[in-house]
């Protein structure tokens, strides 16, 4: 039996909730998960999990052993990297994840370019707007826009997202160009689910101004309410960086220049600086050199 990947089918289990998650997971068949389990049981000599046709539940010894199992493992993952520290050319796979905008704007060319450069190394995104847990889905690196951070996990910040406020040439000509920030709250403003959700917040000539907003269309994907700018459904804060590219086409126009949206920080977070692989240091490198070369991610006048 290989004990490694007995433990490792035993914590996906856990993890997973269900043989059947697992095996999905793994891309094994569920019998073989439910064998490796079974030997793992066997070599230690006891009970790992309760089985019923509903649920799955740690023993006693399971509980234990789960916190044997993950360290095991993680200093499985330290000895593949020891190759990298030999030659210094990274190798492996990172499992990652961040928001749909940042993807595209900064991660997966980001991405390509370090591939490109270490043809030894894979790259697993995971895109959603929404927070995960870095363990629960074995992530090993998030990228996250936010000023408001997890004091549980390390971050390392990359840039800064700036933002701007923006509507397509037919909702202006349909509906007047706002020329002051409180103007707002009589537009139909799309609004974003996790930030400026009915409150939006400038640093303006005059220092802080804050403005309520509603509209007729929120969502949880900032690409999503950027699709329905350019439509001219309302106006939208976006990310500099997804909507300047249609701003300097004409598709989409820039409000209140002289008002600057809440700005944010955009940080690469990882669980621990302990067992921090070779590969995961080496791509954090990169994105932080990667980010500091490019203006769209300075804070405003640097």
């Amino acid at each position: 039996m290989d004990r490694l990947t007995a433990l490792q089918v035993f914590v996906n289990v856990v993890e997973q909730g269900s043989l059947s998650a697992a095996a999905e997971r793994l891309d094994m068949s569920r019998a073989m998960v439910s064998r490796y389990l079974g030997e793992l049981e066997s070599w230690m000599g006891a009970r790992l999990l309760h089985r019923t046709t509903r649920r799955l539940s740690l023993t006693g010894a399971g509980e234990e052993a789960l916190a044997h199992a993950r360290a095991m493992l993680a200093i499985g993952d330290e000895m593949t990297q020891l190759a990298i520290r030999q030659d210094a050319a990274p190798k492996g796979q990172l499992r990652v994840t961040c928001s749909y905008s940042l993807a595209d704007a900064f991660l997966i060319p980001a991405a390509h370019d370090y591939l490109s450069r270490w043809p030894g190394t894979a790259i697993d995104i995971l895109l959603v707007d929404r927070t995960v847990n870095l363990v629960e889905e074995r992530i090993d690196l998030a990228l996250r826009m936010t000023n408001d951070l997890d004091p549980n996990l390390v971050a390392r910040q990359l840039g800064t997202c700036r933002s701007v406020i923006c509507a397509s040439p037919a909702y202006l000509n349909a509906h007047g160009t706002p020329r002051g920030v409180q103007d707002l709250a009589l537009h139909n403003c799309l609004t974003y689910a996790y930030f400026g959700k009915s409150m939006w917040h400038f640093e303006g000539p005059q220092g802080p101004e804050s403005v309520p907003v509603s509209g007729n269309l929120s969502g949880n994907i900032s690409n999503l309410l950027l699709r329905a700018t350019q439509l001219g459904t309302g106006i939208s804060m976006q990310p500099l960086c997804s909507a300047a590219p249609l701003i300097a086409t004409g598709e989409l126009s820039a409000l209140l220049t002289d008002h600057e949206p809440q700005p944010l920080g955009v940080y690469a977070v990882y669980a621990t600086r302990k067992q921090m692989s070779p590969l995961l240091r080496s791509f954090l490198d990169f994105l932080i050199e990667r980010m500091k070369e490019d203006p769209l991610w300075q804070t405003k006048g640097k």
